[in-house]
């Protein structure tokens, strides 16, 4: 009966895991160094992920910015000296 259940558990992850499924929140948490779940829209949706696992919560760097600073790569604050 375990055999069965498992079976049915492994069929759902991996068909659910397929090309669609992807995680482009601006937040990731990082469980150790080479895993991490880039799928939190707030600071404190990762951080209640990894409270009582361990991990870290930092800013997502996987994800492309372009279009949020101008090209000079100095944001600018509207004020004029």
């Amino acid at each position: 009966m375990n055999n069965l259940i498992g079976g049915i558990a492994l069929l759902f992850l991996v068909a659910g895991g397929g090309p669609s499924a992807h995680a482009d929140g601006p937040w990731c948490a990082f469980y150790d160094v080479s895993t991490y779940n880039c799928g939190f829209y707030s600071f404190e949706q990762c951080y209640e992920n990894i409270r009582g696992v361990g991990g870290w919560c930092r800013p997502n760097i996987f994800k492309s910015n372009a279009g949020s600073q101008p090209a000079g790569g100095r944001a600018t604050s509207g004020r004029r000296n």
